[in-house]
């Protein structure tokens, strides 16, 4: 499949198959849509759920073997209300008299209630008809029916994992690897977006887990799931789908077993044994099972968890996302390279490490042949990356998201970065001063540590006689004693007191003392307010000095990004100042001392 096919939602393949078959068709201004069935149905296609029942109803032809002239679209229901319909039914008879199959079609990302309303809807028209089997459509989330079988009540023992092929028997599973029209779907970004959204409302059931234990969840569900597109042989049935007639407690039990069997082999991910109903198991297997996470690009798989994640963490957890401009922009300045050891102590969901191995992967995938790209660059991310994150559960959103863009989750640990290091290195033991090449970081803000609650104050030179220091003063010493001496670099997000107060010119000295000052780039008052942080930051770029190293007077790079991308509200802004600023660096760095500015 190529790129451009990718880039398409299933839906929009699907109905490209339709109308290139001559099943369906669109008015000149594809405003109406024409469905060459038994009664030769026209409505207006700008309703969303019609893409859901164009995009099926070429799949029951051209996959499942049924006939346009078999089948009926919005179909009148003889029930209490004259006017109820089905959206679709198949009979078996050319005189369509004996329904077969009903189908329920619903817009992609509906919420649970509403599916379960239309699983609902779906029986009341089966009954009604004497239909055999039933099916309920909402985006990527399909669920059938055995009607006929059980009693009209029941709606867990009688799903099977598939519609039958041309009126044939039900497969066991739905879902088997390497087998032409069996395997999973490559989805779009959107529609990546979307059941990863419907995943983590079903796990977050409305409020009753708190947000970050229901993102928590949702990960070890998720690396179930990638871990079997892996370990799954091909000609064999995956083990994350739910079979005909099996129950909530058998499916569990599957994608359970995956899980165990990751504990035992990364016990500093897994720490915790999943945590969900078998109900909600099942639901979120609903959701996922047909989507080939494993097989999207890195690149859109990228975008598509950053974007998830965003809309989760904005006013939930903000303190821990920095957005990707920002992230970028550091990225490009200081530009990691295969050999650097790259550190983020504080890295929240691992924003900074990521995109520091995308540009090393995009380098390598650019200037090496396919296997020794993927070398260079997973070479890198098992061996190079860091990240210390204070909180265990965020910790552990960084390690699957690192894990889910293909690893590098191995040296993130979960402690204070700014305790002693024999206390970081008892965990990790390359956690040590004068060790990394690169820190890149956006520190918490505001924050106070108090002489009286911890026992390290007294350890840091900006700490000492002090009764309390706020940490992102802190954070400044211990990122300046991570790095190495003399090649070290920083690149840190600071609140502008730091640089302006003229109570804390013994921070500034304490930098200059240490560090020569490389660039600051002064941000917009909005570049965290859609987090909820409004503190006026600068990006600040170091390097620290060699032991004895004495500096005369330098040019520092200094610069004010007005636009960056995104406005107060998190909108894409055409606009992005970091572009120009880049380019002007770039200038500065071959002559400083003759660099004018722009």
């Amino acid at each position: 499949m190529n790129q451009k096919e990718i880039n398409r939602s299933v839906f929009e393949r699907n109905i490209k198959r339709g109308l290139d078959a001559g099943i369906i068709s669109f008015n000149e201004n594809e405003l109406r849509i024409a469905y060459n069935c038994s009664n030769n149905f026209k409505t207006s296609f700008q309703n969303p759920e019609e893409k859901v029942r164009a995009s099926y109803f070429s799949e029951l032809i051209l996959d499942y073997g049924y006939q346009p002239q078999k089948i009926g679209v919005e179909i009148i229901v003889p029930r209490r209300t004259p006017n109820d319909r089905a959206d679709i039914i198949v009979y078996e008879d050319d005189e369509l008299k004996k329904p077969y199959l009903v189908v329920e079609c619903k817009k992609d990302g509906i919420t649970d209630a509403e599916y379960r309303q239309a699983i609902e809807q779906a029986f009341g028209n089966a009954n009604s008809v004497r239909a055999k089997f039933a099916s309920v459509v909402a985006g990527n989330t399909k669920t059938a029916f055995d009607v006929s079988g059980f009693k009209p009540s029941e709606r867990t023992k009688n799903v099977i994992s598939d519609i039958p092929v041309k009126y044939g028997k039900a497969p066991k599973y739905r879902f088997i690897k390497g087998e032409d029209g069996k395997d999973l779907e490559e989805v779009s970004r959107d529609e990546l977006i979307r059941s990863l959204e419907k995943a983590h409302d079903t796990v977050w059931q409305g409020g009753k887990l708190a947000p970050t234990t229901a993102f928590d969840e949702v990960s070890k569900l998720l690396f179930c799931k990638l871990k079997d597109e892996k370990i799954t042989a091909k000609g064999k049935t995956y083990l994350f789908q739910i079979g005909t007639h099996e129950s909530p407690e058998e499916v569990y039990k599957r994608i359970d077993s995956i899980y165990q069997k990751a504990k035992k082999e990364d016990s500093k991910v897994f720490k915790e044994d999943i945590r969900l109903d078998p109900k909600v198991v099942y639901n979120v297997v609903e959701h996922l099972q047909s989507l080939a996470i494993g097989k999207i690009d890195l690149d859109t798989k990228g975008v598509a968890f950053e974007r998830f994640m965003e809309d989760f963490f904005r006013g939930k957890m903000g303190q821990f996302f920095t957005p990707r401009q920002i992230i970028e922009f550091c990225i490009k300045m200081l530009n990691p390279e295969r050999g650097d050891t790259v550190l983020d102590p504080a890295c929240g969901s691992g924003g900074f490490l990521l995109n520091a191995m995308d540009s090393v992967r995009k380098f390598a995938e650019a200037n090496y042949d396919e296997n020794e790209a993927w070398q260079h660059w997973h070479n890198f991310a098992a061996n190079n990356l860091y990240g210390i994150e204070i909180n265990d559960q965020i910790a552990r959103v960084c390690k699957m998201n690192m894990i889910i863009h293909d690893d590098g989750h191995t040296n993130v640990i979960s402690t204070d970065s700014l305790s002693d290091y024999s206390e970081i290195k008892k965990i990790h033991q390359n956690f040590k001063k004068d060790y990394f090449d690169i820190i890149l970081t956006n520190p918490p803000f505001g924050a106070t540590v108090k002489n009286s609650e911890k026992d390290y104050l007294d350890h840091y030179e900006l700490g000492k006689d002090r009764d309390n220091q706020k940490t992102e003063i802190l954070f400044i010493e211990r990122c300046i004693d991570f790095v190495k001496p003399k090649s070290g670099r920083i690149a840190i997000v600071l609140p502008d007191g730091i640089l302006t107060n003229s109570t804390l010119q013994y921070v500034r000295d304490f930098i200059m003392e240490r560090c020569e000052i490389m660039a600051i780039v002064s941000l917009p008052q909005i570049a965290f307010t859609h987090f909820g942080a409004g503190v006026k930051s600068s990006l600040v770029f170091l390097r620290r000095k060699a032991d004895n190293e004495k500096l005369k007077e330098y040019p520092i790079f200094m610069s004010i990004a007005e636009h960056i991308g995104y406005d107060a509200t998190g909108r894409k802004d055409p606009e992005n100042d970091f572009e120009i600023i880049l380019e002007e660096y770039k200038k500065f760095q071959k002559k400083p001392k003759e660099y004018a500015g722009c």
